[in-house]
Parts: structure tokens; sequence; C-alpha cells
């Protein structure tokens, strides 16, 4: 149900490491969709990964309708705009 709008949400992310991304994919093969959604917040933290004020608002929209409101929960401290 939300695989094309987590997978958009991949191809605009700031992650760089191709084993980070290729479990995303993995994850969304497989039906996976919020676990994907939260790995890919994860490693956005995780790394410090600026993001911008529009694309931290994609993720806030798409983790509350997921109802996965903790994966994006401190995103907010790598906004750069």
């Amino acid at each position: 149900m939300y695989r094309a709008r987590v997978t958009a949400l991949l191809e605009d992310s700031p992650l760089t490491s191709e084993a980070v991304i290729t479990d995303v994919r993995h994850l969304l093969s497989h039906g996976e969709e919020e676990l994907a959604f939260d790995t890919m917040c994860s490693w956005i933290y995780e790394d410090a990964l600026p993001i911008t004020r529009q694309y931290h608002d994609q993720l806030v929209a798409m983790a509350d309708e997921m109802g996965a409101p903790t994966s994006v929960r401190r995103l907010d401290e790598l906004l750069v705009d």
C-alpha cells in the first residue's frame, strides 16, 4: 500500500550507503513497508544526514499515515534550511 511512496522517499533521501539502500529496497520487495520506512529514517538519523524542511514534512506525513510516529522522532534536528 505504501510501497511506491516509501520508494519515492528513499530515492529522494540523503542516504548514500548502498548497503542501507539495498536493505530498504529488500524490505520493500517483501512487503515490509513500515520496517523499510523505519530503517530509512533510522539511518538518516544515525548518519546525521542533513534534510530539508520539505523532505522532513514528507517523512512526518508518511509516518503519521502509517501510524509510525517514532520513525521520525528527532529528525527535525537534521534540518538544514
